[in-house]
């Protein structure tokens, strides 16, 4: 059955830039299905310098994108599209987004809409009364938070700040960029992600002393942001920034790719990252840390292997036969092929909205 257009506003981080964020390839995949699915997207971000010089994906076939400079300009320019819009989705970390939300809500007519990208940070900003993207005053006053993370945090959006509708709308990936491809084996492990504080003590323990201890072994680290104080194992590689065109390269050149999670989103659990499901999609064995959830989304040993130690990841690199190893990889494609794809995201942002309004009627 097809579905009734809807025009969509989005004023999100970046779509243009995916230069140190996660936020432009998530943007990218459900704007993309949602106009595959006949629905009229307009992208709103603000122009700052890191991503000006940085933008890989300028000008998005899938949606109309403009740039403002400031929120007087957000507001000159595009308050009647915001006020005619079925849905106005505000993404976290816009610039001044308390602001830009509190505009939003005043103006749009359609329904209005949180999508946070970054939930467990969100939460743990708003316990430290860092109020830098949202307030709480604001989120009883968005028809629908959709959140990267699901599971009891949804109940603690609901319960304690008020959203009369909190959802989960988990990051994607793309098919069409992510699978399996005949590719020089480089590197018995990798890791592909940027630095962060909390992230990088779990790196070390499961990744990097594993590396050590491996002589032999191969490894390679690819993300931006590291500093120079980080002594890289002699057997390990860094590449400082990999952009989204070579990551399909990258997966299929190691045998198994690690997953390292941040610390909020470990303490909130039920949050999967959408390295996760790209690695998946290549299939790629992924070797993960531990966090509540994490079997809601591949069944540990068969479809993804955990690891606390060093020693553990070792015994993976190590000790798994290589078709056995093929086969977890290839069980966790499947896996993600079946409900994590940006298609998925589009249908349920249209579930969503049709639960909320009735605005997308079967014709």
């Amino acid at each position: 059955m097809k579905q009734e257009s809807l025009k969509v506003v989005i004023i999100g981080l970046s779509i243009t830039s995916s230069w140190g964020n996660g936020h432009a390839t998530t943007f990218r995949g459900l704007v993309r299905e949602l106009a595959a699915r006949g629905h009229e997207v307009l992208f709103l971000e603000r122009d700052v310098p890191w991503y000006a010089s940085n933008r890989d994906l300028p000008n998005p076939k899938y949606c109309k994108t403009e740039l403002y400079i400031s929120l007087d300009d957000l507001k000159v320019r595009f308050t009647e599209q915001v006020r005619e819009a079925d849905l106005v989705i505000v993404g976290s970390y816009v610039p001044e987004g308390v602001l830009v939300g509190q505009w939003v809500i005043n103006t749009a007519q359609g329904i209005k809409a949180f999508y946070d990208i970054d939930t467990p940070v969100t939460l743990a900003k708003l316990e430290r009364e860092d109020f830098e993207y949202l307030h709480p005053n604001l989120i009883p006053q968005y028809d629908l938070y959709l959140s990267f993370t699901g599971g009891p945090t949804l109940e603690v959006l609901e319960q304690k700040y008020g959203s009369p509708k909190a959802k989960p709308l988990y990051c994607s990936f793309d098919p069409e960029l992510y699978f399996p491809e005949q590719q020089e084996m480089q590197w018995g492990l990798g890791y592909l992600g940027t630095y962060s504080d909390d992230r990088q003590p779990p790196l070390e323990k499961l990744m990097l002393d594993a590396a050590r201890q491996w002589p032999e072994g191969k490894f390679v680290v690819a993300g931006p942001q590291y500093p120079a104080s980080v002594q890289w194992p002699a057997n390990t590689q860094y590449i400082s920034h990999l952009p989204p065109a070579e990551h399909r390269k990258f997966y299929n050149s190691q045998r198994f790719t690690q997953n390292i999670t941040r610390a909020d989103m470990i303490k909130a659990g039920y949050s999967p990252s959408v390295r996760l499901f790209e690695a998946a999609a290549c299939g790629i064995p992924i070797i993960s840390d531990y966090w509540d959830g994490l079997d809601s989304v591949f069944d540990f040993d068969s479809e993804i292997l955990v690891a606390y130690s060093a020693k553990d990841t070792l015994s993976f690199l190590k000790d798994i036969p290589e078709a056995d190893r093929k086969a977890i990889g290839e069980r966790a494609r499947q896996k993600v092929l079946n409900g994590h794809t940006a298609a998925h995201r589009a249908r349920e942002v249209e579930q969503y909205v049709r639960e909320l309004s009735g605005a997308l009627k079967t014709v």
